[in-house]
C-alpha cells in the first residue's frame, strides 16, 4: 500500500479555511512522495451524537466528494457509527497508519478527533503521531472562516459574505416538482425545487442567481424563497426559480442554484397587477447584477 498524507473532518462546505488545510496537505505530501486523501464522514457526527443540535449542511456527502476531487485530494468516507463515536485519538492514529496508510497528517488549527480530542493540544496529537509513525503538521489559521460562520451568512441571506468565505456562490442542488403553475399565470414562469432537507436554505427572500441546468448550461435566474403571501394559497415555504433566457420542461430534472445577492424581502401585495410590477423590477435588477 502506498503510503498517504491525510487530513481529517467533515469539510462542510468546502470553505477557505478547509481549502487551506489541502493545499498544504498536497504539498507537504508531494514532498514525501504521498498521496493525499481527506477523511470525512458519511453524516454529521452530531446526528448520533446529538441529533437534537445537527447545524443546517452547507453540502451534500455527493457533492462534499466532488469538491474534494477538484482539489486534487482524494475523499475517502468513513460510516460514523457507534464503534467510531467511541473511538479514542489513539486508536484513530492507528486506524489510520493501519487501514489508511497514513504517514502523514495535517489538522487545522482548532482541529479534533476522537472521542477524548476536546481536551487534547496540538501537542498530544504530535505524541500519538510519533507513536504510529505519522508525522502530524499544523495548518495555519484563515481568521474568520467557519461553517458556523457560513450557515450564519446564509441563514440571514448575506450571499456575499457566504461567498468571500466559501470562495464560490453558496449553492444548492433539488429535483425540479410539479408546482401550482402560479408563476406562469403571471407571466413569469418558475420551476420548484425540492431540495435534500438537510441542506441550509437562504432567508425568505428575492435573490439573484445563476443556475445550471441539466444539459450544464448556465443562466441568470431571480429566485423567491417563502410562502408566497399575495397568492395566499398555503404557508408552505418553497423555492421557486424563474430562469431568464430559457423555456421549456425541467420536470424531474436536477437544477443547481447558485445564489449572487438578496434583492429583497417577500412581501404581500395589494394585488396581483402591483406583484407583476414587482416582479418586472425584480427582473431588471437580476439583469444589474449579473451584468447582462
Amino acid at each position: 500500500m502506498k503510503r498517504k498524507g491525510a487530513a481529517i473532518g467533515t469539510f462542510d462546505g468546502l470553505h477557505l479555511g478547509h481549502r487551506s488545510v489541502l493545499e498544504l496537505l498536497k504539498t507537504e505530501s508531494q514532498e514525501r512522495g504521498l498521496d493525499p486523501i481527506a477523511i470525512t464522514f458519511d453524516r454529521h457526527p452530531l446526528e448520533l451524537i446529538a441529533p437534537e443540535r445537527v447545524p443546517p449542511q452547507l453540502t451534500t456527502v455527493g457533492k462534499r466528494k466532488k469538491l474534494l476531487r477538484e482539489t486534487g485530494v482524494e475523499p475517502v468516507v468513513l460510516m460514523f457509527d457507534e464503534d467510531l463515536r467511541k473511538t479514542s485519538a489513539e486508536e484513530w492514529m492507528k486506524r489510520m497508519r493501519d487501514e489508511f496508510g497514513v504517514g502523514l497528517l495535517v489538522i487545522g488549527y482548532d482541529n479534533t478527533f476522537g472521542h477524548d480530542g476536546v481536551n487534547l493540544s496540538v501537542g498530544d496529537y504530535k505524541e500519538m503521531g510519533k507513536k504510529s509513525d505519522i508525522e502530524v503538521i499544523v495548518a495555519n489559521e484563515l481568521k474568520d472562516i467557519s461553517s458556523s460562520a457560513i450557515r450564519k451568512a446564509v441563514k440571514n441571506g448575506e450571499m456575499e459574505r457566504s461567498h468571500e468565505m466559501l470562495g464560490r456562490p453558496y449553492s444548492i442542488t433539488g429535483r425540479v416538482v410539479e408546482g401550482q403553475s402560479l408563476g406562469r399565470a403571471l407571466g413569469f414562469p418558475t420551476a420548484n425545487i425540492a431540495i435534500d432537507p438537510k441542506i441550509a436554505i437562504p432567508k425568505d427572500g428575492v435573490y439573484a442567481a445563476i443556475v445550471k441546468i441539466n444539459d450544464g448550461s448556465n443562466h441568470p435566474a431571480m429566485v423567491n424563497i417563502g410562502v408566497r403571501p399575495t397568492l395566499g394559497r398555503s404557508n408552505e415555504r418553497v423555492i421557486e426559480v424563474h430562469i431568464l433566457d430559457w423555456q421549456g420542461d425541467l420536470y424531474g430534472k436536477e437544477i443547481t442554484v447558485r445564489f449572487l445577492k438578496r434583492l429583497r424581502d417577500e412581501k404581500r401585495f395589494n394585488s396581483i397587477e402591483e406583484l407583476k410590477r414587482q416582479l418586472s423590477i425584480d427582473r431588471e435588477e437580476v439583469c444589474e447584477v449579473i451584468k447582462l
